[in-house]
C-alpha cells in the first residue's frame, strides 16, 4: 500500500486531551494512529488541532499535499457558539477547498455537515454511550465502498449525544440505528468527497469503558443518562460482553476501505 500523507485533525480541545492523558486514556489522535496502523504502517501522518488559533495563511497552502484528512471525535457540542468550535468549522471549510478525501468521524462528521450547510442538534431519542447497537446499512450503504465486506447489521463503539438532523445537499444516507437515523452518510462539497460516520470504528470498546468511568459523574448529574453508578456498571457489563463477540478487523474495516479509496 502506498505511503499516503494523512492529516489528522484532533477534535478535542487541548485541555480535554490533556485530561485524557492524565487519566491514562489515549487521545483520539492516538487511537486513530493505532487503528490505521492495522492496515498501513507506513502512513505519513501530521496532526493538527483546529481548536487552537492557527495562522491559516501558512497552513492552507500546504493542505494540497495530503492524500486525505481524518477528523476525529470530541466532547464538544456543535451548536454551542465557542471560539474553538468556530475555528473548527472555519478550518473544515478550508479543507473542502484543498483535500479530496475526508473521513469525518462522529464530531468530525458533525463539523463537516455544519460547514457544508447541514444541521446538527441534540438527539431526541437518547445517546449512544460507549456502544451503538444494531447499526443497519441502507440499500445505498450496502453498495458503497465504505462498507465493503461489512455486515449489513453490526454494533460499534460510539459515544454521542447529538445527531445530524439535516444532511448537506445531495448527501447519500448509508446507515441508521434506533438512536440516530443518520449513522453514516456520503456527500461531496467543494473539492472533497466526505465519508461521515457517527460511530467510532477507530476506538476500542476498552477505551470506551475508560471514558465512561472518567465521565461517570457527568453522565449521571449533567447528561442524565444514568440514575446511579449501579446503572453505569450494568451498562459497562454489556459492553464487556460485546468485546468477547467483536472482531478487531471487522470493527475497523471502514478505515481500511477509506485508505483503499485514496487510490481512486
Amino acid at each position: 500500500m502506498k505511503n499516503f500523507k494523512i492529516l489528522i485533525c484532533e477534535g478535542n480541545t487541548v485541555e480535554e486531551s490533556k485530561k485524557f492523558t492524565e487519566n491514562g486514556i489515549e487521545t483520539h489522535t492516538e487511537s486513530l494512529r493505532k487503528s490505521l496502523g492495522l492496515f498501513n504502517k507506513n502512513l505519513e501522518i501530521d496532526v493538527l488541532n483546529p481548536c487552537c488559533e492557527l495562522d491559516l495563511n501558512k497552513i492552507i497552502p500546504s493542505l494540497k499535499k495530503y492524500d486525505g484528512l481524518i477528523w476525529g471525535g470530541s466532547s464538544l457540542n456543535i451548536y454551542n457558539d465557542t471560539i474553538e468550535i468556530r475555528r473548527q468549522i472555519s478550518f473544515m471549510k478550508e479543507c473542502f477547498k484543498k483535500i479530496n478525501k475526508i473521513l469525518a468521524i462522529c464530531w468530525g462528521m458533525q463539523v463537516a455537515v455544519t460547514a457544508s450547510g447541514g444541521e446538527v442538534k441534540k438527539s431526541n431519542k437518547g445517546s449512544n454511550i460507549g456502544i451503538a447497537n444494531d447499526i443497519e446499512l441502507t440499500n445505498q450503504g450496502l453498495n458503497h465502498h465504505l462498507y465493503f465486506k461489512k455486515n449489513k447489521k453490526f454494533n460499534s463503539p460510539a459515544f454521542n449525544f447529538d445527531e445530524v438532523v439535516t444532511v448537506p445537499k445531495g448527501a447519500i444516507h448509508l446507515a441508521s440505528n434506533k438512536i440516530n437515523r443518520i449513522q453514516s452518510i456520503y456527500f461531496k462539497y467543494g473539492l472533497s468527497e466526505i465519508w461521515g460516520l457517527q460511530y467510532h470504528p477507530e476506538i476500542t470498546y476498552e477505551k470506551m469503558i475508560n471514558i465512561i468511568k472518567f465521565r461517570k459523574e457527568k453522565l449521571i448529574e449533567y447528561r442524565k443518562c444514568f440514575k446511579n453508578y449501579n446503572e453505569i456498571d450494568k451498562h459497562i457489563d454489556i459492553i464487556q460482553k460485546e468485546i468477547k463477540n467483536s472482531n478487531q478487523i471487522d470493527r475497523t474495516i471502514e478505515l481500511q476501505n477509506w485508505l483503499n479509496n485514496l487510490t481512486n
